[in-house]
């Protein structure tokens, strides 16, 4: 059974940070458990969003849709 994403802003930002602690230590990596480890900042920001369903659209825009 898949995993929940967490729904409280908390949950979801502990989630992000719990993934890039694991790229600071080296352990994260794309796609599977066997898949290439993470070299880039940018990548494993990416997979913290992704994991912890935050988007980084919405993240990055005002109501009016326009970017900051």
């Amino acid at each position: 059974m898949p995993v929940r994403k967490p729904r409280t802003k908390k949950a979801k930002q502990a989630a992000a940070k719990e993934v890039m602690g694991e790229f600071k230590r080296g352990t994260l990596r794309s796609g599977s458990p066997k898949g290439p480890k993470v070299k880039k900042r940018k990548q494993a920001i990416a997979i913290a969003l992704s994991e912890s369903g935050q988007s980084r659209n919405s993240r990055n825009k005002r109501p009016g849709g326009k970017p900051v």
